[in-house]
């Protein structure tokens, strides 16, 4: 059974900082290319980053520079640092996991950004 359960979520205030995890198992998780999606209410689900089974990565435009994606193999963990939040980064984070066959979510974690 697959599981990615993501964690690190909160209210933080705006320049404030917060760390999500998403732990996964169930998968080779080297072989996935992983991402972090937010939600924000009234809003399409949309990529804020990812990072390749390779490790390259990208960023939405309006998280460069203050969002880093990581992950760590040997954990089967992926993070998402997230620095100098604004209120407009308040949202549902979302985990993906995803290859050429598969893609899997998991359930979210809030974030929440007061101004």
């Amino acid at each position: 059974q697959v599981q990615l359960v993501e964690s690190g979520g909160g209210l933080v205030q705006a320049g404030g900082s917060l760390r999500l995890s998403c732990a996964a198992s169930g998968i080779i998780f080297s072989m996935y290319d992983m991402g972090w999606y937010r939600q924000a209410p009234g809003k399409q689900r949309e990529l804020v980053a990812a990072i390749t089974s390779g490790s390259s990565t990208n960023y939405t435009d309006s998280v460069k520079g203050r969002f880093t994606i990581s992950r760590d193999n040997a954990k089967n963990t992926v993070y998402l640092q997230m620095n100098n939040l604004k209120p407009e980064d308040t949202a549902v984070y979302y985990c993906n996991a995803v290859n050429w066959a598969r893609s899997y979510w998991g359930q979210g974690t809030q974030v929440t950004v007061s101004s």
